[in-house]
């Protein structure tokens, strides 16, 4: 795709990172819209709305605490705190991009939760009444989730590309992201409450794509910035500390009230306790002197909240969530050691934060054991309204049984996944113009090119720098690294010391 089919005189030319214009004309511009368009069909459902008081007459509800705010506010705050916290955070591992990381990140998704209320809304809240979205706190959960799959996708590129391209990237993410949720959940009627087909799979697969159209050959030329430092590593790590703690509430935001939200929080609780000494295991067994890699840790931990989503609110059972973190703590930290440097070298897919690792194949994996366990559900685990409940084997459904759920469980895995592939391949076209302001292979990875950056208060030794998203083993020769940092630090301070001494010498003569 390095050639842009056909049009690489126009696709290469040469790169021009002022966005003085660009960025602020599409802030303004989308924002606009965005008030027009809320304007014109976005009103308070009736939960939210004044007129609550008469539909709680109507109802016969007996109590402000039944009004839907009260179930869905806690799991609405802390998937809120994972989109702009742990998503953000868990980027900041590159040495010289965390205002890029955690900055685009809020940019994103402040944006694109607003696209996101629109276009889920004219799909799942609309009032063909009076032809308003009607939203309450469980659409802005949704548009989370939808925010999600595009900060997934931003991993790929992290780096890489212009916060232009990032909000357009966003704007067909989230709009694609919202057709083939509607498809899985209403067409096929697949259940997927946390998300590992709808939100991880599409996401993962859509990113990739969109970096396999944008490759870049000379890449190379930004080697000595696309990696961490010691300090980058650990705001990272907080990240991944706010996913971990609070993937539960992700996976059981938007589950059925009582059993089915109370089951999809122990699931997920138990498979991402799993995932973590599965990882732990892996990543100490494939080095050569048994050290720990921080990437593992940052990332493979949380692949088990992933891969259980799907089957999040299903009777999985607690030792069957073991077994799924256990699985893909295995699978996704042997897909960093070996099939990340597979990507780029043989498929030209230039992964910046390993998406395929925690969200691809988890994912994936997340859609089968949803097939499997729906497939596999009887009326004696379940219980016959047991069944019709976690399933909403109700209405046009109601005669639908386990074994042909498990089929269009299925299918809504093979939706996500060509949703996800030709949707990133067609942006990745679009991106691929060089009318955004991305930068040059040489720039990549640099806070500087977009962000005011103030000087560091004293320069770390190049030298000290590690990559260890790409180094795969990092021991072999760190002492003698360490002995030259220490000798060269000596030597610059001696000849401080010698240059002062002159110095005084001249003033005294």
């Amino acid at each position: 795709m390095g050639n842009c089919m056909g049009f690489s005189d126009v696709c290469n030319r040469q790169k021009n990172t002022n966005i003085r214009w660009r960025l602020p004309a599409v802030c303004f511009v989308w924002q606009l819209s965005m008030i027009v368009l809320f304007g014109v069909f976005v009103r308070y459902n009736e939960e939210s709305d004044t007129h609550w008081v008469d539909y709680r007459k109507e109802k016969n509800i007996t109590s402000d605490i039944e009004n839907d705010f009260y179930f869905r506010y806690p799991s609405f705050q802390d998937v809120h705190v994972m989109i702009f916290v742990g998503f953000g955070f868990l980027m900041t591992f590159l040495k010289r991009y965390s205002f890029g990381a955690v900055g685009f990140n809020f940019l994103i998704a402040a944006f694109g939760i607003q696209w996101a209320l629109l276009m889920q809304g004219w799909f799942h809240s609309l009032d063909y009444t009076d032809g308003k979205i009607k939203i309450g706190i469980e659409n802005l959960i949704n548009a989370d989730f939808c925010v999600a799959g595009c900060l997934i996708a931003y991993g790929a590129v992290l780096g890489k590309v212009s916060p232009v391209q990032l909000l357009v990237m966003t704007l067909f993410g989230v709009t694609l992201f919202a057709v083939e949720e509607y498809i899985i959940l209403n067409v096929l009627h697949a259940k997927d409450a946390g998300g590992s087909m709808v939100i991880h799979t599409f996401g993962a697969y859509y990113g990739l794509s969109i970096s396999w159209v944008l490759y870049r050959p000379d890449l190379d030329k930004s080697k000595h910035l696309n990696g961490s430092v010691y300090h980058s590593d650990v705001f990272a790590m907080i990240g991944t500390l706010f996913l971990w703690m609070f993937w539960p509430s992700f996976n059981s935001a938007i589950a059925d009230h009582g059993d089915g939200q109370h089951r999809a929080a122990i699931n997920t609780y138990l498979a991402l306790a799993s995932t973590v000494l599965t990882t732990v295991a892996m990543s100490s067994l494939f080095e050569k002197t048994g050290k720990l890699d921080m990437v593992h840790i940052q990332n493979s931990t949380l692949a088990g909240g992933v891969a259980v989503g799907t089957a999040a609110e299903f009777m999985l059972s607690p030792y069957g969530s073991l077994i799924v973190g256990f699985f893909c703590g295995i699978i996704s930290t042997m897909g960093y050691i070996y099939l990340s440097p597979f990507l780029e070298e043989k498929l030209k897919i230039q992964d910046t934060c390993g998406i395929h690792n925690l969200h691809a194949m988890p994912g994936v994996i997340g859609g089968i054991v949803g097939a499997i366990t729906a497939a596999a559900a009887t009326n004696t685990v379940y219980g016959d309204l047991g069944l019709e409940n976690t399933f909403d084997f109700t209405g046009p459904f109601n005669k639908r049984v386990p074994t042909i759920q498990g089929g269009y469980q299925a299918a809504g895995l093979c939706v996500a996944l060509c949703f996800g592939i030709g949707g990133g391949i067609f942006v990745g076209l679009v991106l691929k113009l060089p009318i955004w302001g991305d930068p040059a292979d040489e720039n990549c990875f640099d806070d500087e090119i977009y962000w005011e950056v103030p000087e560091d208060e004293e320069s770390v030794p190049p030298v000290l720098a590690y990559n260890n998203h790409v180094i795969p083993n990092k021991n072999a020769d760190i002492s003698c690294e360490v002995k030259n940092v220490h000798q060269g630090a000596h030597e610059t301070h001696m000849n401080r010391i010698l240059f002062v001494l002159e110095d005084i010498s001249t003033l005294n003569v």
